[in-house]
């Protein structure tokens, strides 16, 4: 083994692959099969990218549902007494902050994956398929007959764009926490104005939120490292009585 392989692997760090690397992995010579190594490979890239598309509308539709909620509860609260209203608009406000910066963290962690496999599929096809997924096609731009004036309002508002559905999803997750932000420092009696004193139960809340928070960018990073795991086996038998 090369070195810097035992290297890598004894510090417990992923081990780096060169585009040669890559290819001995995944390749083009049939091993008692119908299909190669790269092929089942790319099949089987191609059905996890699917999976995971599916996944992060699935995850979205989730955090949509209590974020809607905590806004409803947020406006139905108003209505009620004043000090109940300001302990329960900062409850429901921490609330949301926290499912909005969590759906933040979802959104990009799903992007992540999601283009993990959609790397895949470009490194391993074209030696073996046809190089569907690195060809894009678009529609030529309105001319002919047209006023320039109309064409360019004909593909602006009606055409296609080269505009991506995940990153536009994770900008108003992005809106979305800067909302429950406004609405916390609308709410939060001596933060904003220093008119009151500070209460223990409001700083409490405060900081166990900015401590979720910040743990979802700390705690919650995949772990990238050389995984060693343990394994025990049971043994059976039967005895006879």
């Amino acid at each position: 083994m090369w070195p810097w392989k035992r290297k890598h692997e004894d510090e417990g760090e992923p081990i780096p692959l060169s585009q040669e690397d890559y290819n001995g992995l995944f390749p083009d010579e049939q091993s008692g099969a119908a299909d190669s190594i790269r092929d089942r490979a790319l099949k089987q890239a191609l059905a996890t990218r699917q999976f995971e598309i599916e996944l992060y509308w699935k995850r979205a539709t989730y955090f949509w549902t209590f974020i809607g909620a905590a806004f409803g509860g947020f406006a139905a609260v108003q209505a009620v007494d004043k000090a109940l209203r300001e302990e329960l608009s900062l409850v429901l406000g921490c609330l949301g902050l926290v499912f909005s910066v969590a759906w933040y963290c979802v959104n990009r962690g799903s992007k992540f994956w999601q283009e993990n496999w959609e790397n895949h599929v470009d490194l391993l096809e074209g030696d073996t398929s046809s190089p569907l997924f690195k060809i894009v096609t678009r529609r030529s731009k309105s001319k002919g007959y047209l006023k320039p004036i109309w064409c360019f309002l004909k593909d602006t508002l009606t055409g296609p764009a080269p505009l991506s559905v995940s990153k536009i999803n994770q900008l108003i997750s992005v809106f979305v926490v800067f909302i429950w932000l406004a609405l916390l420092c609308k709410v939060s009696p001596g933060f904003a104005s220093r008119r009151t004193d500070i209460d223990i139960l409001y700083t409490s809340l405060f900081l166990a939120t900015a401590l979720i928070c910040l743990a979802f960018f700390t705690l919650g990073r995949t772990d990238n490292v050389n995984y060693k795991s343990n394994a025990t086996r049971r043994t059976a038998k039967i005895v006879k009585e």
